[in-house]
Formats: C-alpha cells, sequence, structure tokens
C-alpha cells in the first residue's frame, strides 16, 4: 500500500511539474523534502531538426480547394482542383410523375437545373477573375483505393468523353447578387452554374438539359436513386472541377450541390395547389471528395534545403523531421521513471508583412517517421502514446507539446530499427465530437498555410531542446 501511495504522489509530481515549470527546481526540493523515498531530477537535451519535402499527402478532406494563388513567401504557384460525389438519401426521390406539371410532348423534364459551389472560406482576392472548368466523370472513386493530393483523374480515365463540360468565368464575391444579399449571415457564399444545355448520356439518349436527364431516369429506374452508392454507381459517377485561368484566389468548397427544380401539383386545403419542387444532391462528408494540388517543386525543394531553419508548409509541402536524443536521454536513468518530456516549438516571425501572408498552421501532429502514411490510411486518431498533437499558441508564438514521455518508451522499445528516434511534424485538421471533446477525425491540412521554426542543422538561434523530469524511489 505504501508504494501505491507513494507512486500516486509521483504522478501528482508530474503534473504539478507540467503546469509550473518555472519553478521546478524549487519544487523538486520541496516534494524531497517531504518524501524521504523520492528523487526528482531534471534535465534538458538538444534536439536535431530538418525539412522534408511532402511530395504528396493522402486526400481525405471534406473540403475541396479550387483556385490558383502565388505564394507571397516564395513566389511559386499552387493551383487547386478537385473530384466531388453526391450523396442522395435513402429511398428519396422525385414527386409521382403523375403530379410533374413540367411536361414536354407528355414527358416528365427539369424546367431548369444548377450547381453550386458553397464555400466558407478563401484566400486571396474575392474580386480577381477566375475561371473554371466542370468535366462529368465516367466513373465513381472508389471507396477501397487511397487517392493522394498529386493523383490525376485525367491521366486515370476518370473523366467522361461526351459528358459534360462546362466553362465559367467567376469571381469569389458575385457581383450578380446584390451587396445587401451577400452581407446576410444568412448568405451562403457560392460559385453558380447553370446546367441547362442539351445533354446527352452514355447511351446516346438526347435531353434538354441534364435535370430533365435525372428526372427521367428516376422515374425509370428508380432502383437506382435509393442510396449513394447505387446512384452514383448507375446515374452520375460525380464531377471533376477544375483550374483553367485566373490568378489570386482559393476557395475552401465546403459543399457541392446539384439542384434540380420542376413544377408539380398538390392537394392543399383540398385543393389542387401548382407547387415549384427542387430535389438537391450534395457533395458532402458522406461521399468521397479528392483535392488536387500542383506545388512549385523547384521552390519547394529550395525551401526545404534552407538549413537555418524548419518549414511547415501546406497543401502537400513540407514538413519538419526531428530526431530525438532518446540514448542521451536514457543513459544513467535506466532505473528511473520519466514523468514528463516537454518540447517547445518556436515560430519564427515573418519580417515582410503582407496582407496575404500564408497563415500559420494551426494543429500540429507528432508522429513516428515511419508512421506517417500509415497514420492517415488507417483513420488513425492520436492515443497521447505514439501520437501527439499540439495547438499553436498565438501569445506564445509556440507549439507545445506538453508531455511525450510515453513516446520515450515506444522508441527505447524499438531502438536499431530504421528511424526508431525520429518524428515528423504534420500540419493537421481536427474533427472533434461536440458533446465529448474526443478527438475523432484527423487528416492533413490541405489549407494554404506556411511557418518557419526554429531550427535545421544550421540552426542560428538557442537550439530546440526537450526538458525531462525524472522520478525514482531511493
Amino acid at each position: 500500500m505504501k508504494f501505491r501511495f507513494l507512486a500516486g504522489l509521483s504522478f501528482l509530481a508530474s503534473f504539478m511539474f507540467t503546469a509550473c515549470d518555472d519553478t521546478t527546481d524549487q519544487i523538486g526540493i520541496s516534494l524531497v523534502n517531504n518524501m524521504d523515498n523520492l528523487n526528482v531530477l531534471t534535465d534538458t537535451f538538444t534536439l536535431s531538426t530538418r525539412s522534408i519535402v511532402a511530395d504528396s499527402v493522402l486526400s481525405r478532406n471534406s473540403i475541396g480547394y479550387l483556385g490558383n494563388i502565388k505564394d507571397p513567401e516564395t513566389g511559386s504557384y499552387i493551383t487547386g482542383d478537385f473530384m466531388t460525389q453526391f450523396h442522395t438519401f435513402e429511398n428519396y426521390g422525385f414527386p409521382s410523375s403523375d403530379k410533374i406539371l413540367s411536361k414536354r410532348d407528355g414527358e416528365v423534364i427539369a424546367d431548369s437545373c444548377d450547381l453550386k459551389l458553397y464555400y466558407t472560406s478563401f484566400y486571396g482576392d474575392s474580386l480577381t477573375s477566375m475561371k473554371l472548368r466542370l468535366t462529368e466523370m465516367a466513373k465513381p472513386m472508389l471507396e477501397n483505393q487511397l487517392y493522394y493530393s498529386n493523383y490525376d483523374p485525367k491521366k486515370n480515365g476518370y473523366l467522361r468523353e461526351g459528358g459534360i463540360v462546362k466553362e465559367q468565368v467567376y469571381t469569389l464575391a458575385d457581383l450578380n447578387v446584390p451587396k445587401s444579399t451577400r452581407n446576410r449571415s444568412s448568405y451562403w457564399r457560392n460559385v453558380y452554374l447553370k446546367l441547362n444545355d442539351e445533354y446527352t448520356d452514355k447511351n446516346g439518349t438526347v435531353y434538354n438539359n441534364f435535370g430533365t436527364y435525372l428526372m427521367r431516369t428516376y422515374y425509370k429506374h428508380p432502383e437506382y436513386f435509393k442510396n449513394s452508392l447505387t446512384f452514383m454507381k448507375n446515374v452520375l459517377p460525380g464531377f471533376y472541377v477544375e483550374h483553367v485561368n485566373g490568378l489570386g484566389a482559393m476557395a475552401y468548397v465546403s459543399m457541392t450541390q446539384l439542384n434540380v427544380y420542376f413544377q408539380y401539383k398538390e392537394r392543399v386545403n383540398g385543393n389542387d395547389t401548382i407547387l415549384t419542387g427542387v430535389t438537391s444532391y450534395s457533395g458532402t462528408e458522406e461521399v468521397l471528395q479528392q483535392t488536387r494540388i500542383v506545388n512549385d517543386k523547384a521552390t519547394i525543394q529550395k525551401l526545404a534545403s534552407d538549413n537555418s531553419c524548419t518549414y511547415l508548409k501546406t497543401p502537400a509541402g513540407i514538413f519538419t523531421e526531428m530526431t530525438i536524443p532518446v540514448d542521451d536521454i536514457l543513459n544513467g536513468h535506466e532505473k528511473d521513471s520519466i514523468n514528463t518530456a516537454k518540447i517547445v516549438l518556436s515560430r519564427i516571425n515573418d519580417n515582410n508583412y503582407s496582407k496575404y501572408a500564408l497563415p500559420v498552421p494551426t494543429e500540429l501532429l507528432m508522429i513516428p517517421a515511419d508512421s506517417l502514411y500509415s497514420f492517415f490510411e488507417q483513420s488513425r486518431v492520436t492515443n497521447n502514446r505514439t501520437s501527439y498533437l499540439a495547438t499553436y499558441s498565438k501569445d506564445q508564438n509556440t507549439y507545445t507539446f506538453s508531455n511525450i514521455s510515453g513516446l520515450l518508451s515506444y522508441m527505447k522499445a524499438r531502438r536499431g530499427k530504421p528511424n526508431w528516434n525520429k518524428v515528423i511534424l504534420v500540419p493537421v485538421t481536427k474533427t472533434t465530437n461536440t458533446s465529448s471533446g474526443e478527438v475523432t477525425k484527423i487528416a492533413h491540412d490541405m489549407a494554404l498555410t506556411s511557418t518557419r521554426l526554429v531550427g535545421g542543422t544550421e540552426n542560428p538561434r538557442e537550439p530546440v531542446k526537450i526538458s525531462v523530469i525524472y522520478s525514482k524511489f531511493k
């Protein structure tokens, strides 16, 4: 019982040191004076870091990135395109055909059809003129295939010949919409495309517009619309939205919505009433979405070669690799417990301020080097043993990993294996449970971000260090 009591106090000491590391020496002495059986020791060790190029990253994100910008930091160009599929509610469909009033030669037609690319935020100038190309896909993306950010749907046969190909000039601030409407909190900013041109399906049947194709297909094969999988397989595999011209804006598209409009009659209060109906299909988290990123590889490589610092740059740009001196940390402490192991990473502020400077990554993931791909491919979340998250502190201008002691134990067990004492720092986005706060999803940050960290093999500043607190029984 006495041992368990002391072990509990040791854990308490760990917590106190983490919260008050400015006075660790005095706290350690106080604890030892009050607990003759426990020794508490502190030490610091220098880490080595370097930048590594991320040629591509797993594109498993609910945001589609569209546009082309010039990086103010490097002068290089970054282009974003995306593939999207559409979700349909199970067994949801159109009103019965005898209720449809929109008809031509006795057959059902859609009055109109459109596509809206809703974006939550953007980078750049909302008034700059941009141009996109919308292309119908020939086949759906596969659930069991991994799509990386350099995946080219054109080269891999995903685009349908003879299907929808529509180019559209747009600005992110849609000047066709009154400013009073755009300024409302209820207004959802979007890029708007009409799909009312004549459409030919894969069997050669011609329709007056794409909406009519969807409606007539529904009445002929309602089983195709019973869920998202059958819809994508038999009706619409999806669209590829591609940047083709313009410079200066990147939209972060959170939802792509396909709308079909028609008129129908319904009995309302005993009277036949003419109503305007709309059926919508949305590209959301329920279906796959893949962003393709094109970076200037030569510029990215040049940045990574700068040994006076290290970089974090997204999307699909640069990560930081860190080598942890596990042998030095454990030397002479083989029988000690490591209560905490803390790393603070400092940012280097950009001296050349620009209103278009790329934002700083918010969340930083630390994982073993050999888990760089498997962590994301297997949809893992952090476990605070081999993987950790740190949030950027604007006040301190730092990322802090408060306690990676579990990682040191993991590395000790893997000593001698390739890259056994190396970790990678990766900018990510996280999804949390709104009620419990538990992290439920971690994905690569595909937004435009960039920062420099203190470090590198020719670091002219204070070295990057790990602070360790040990405890042992006499």
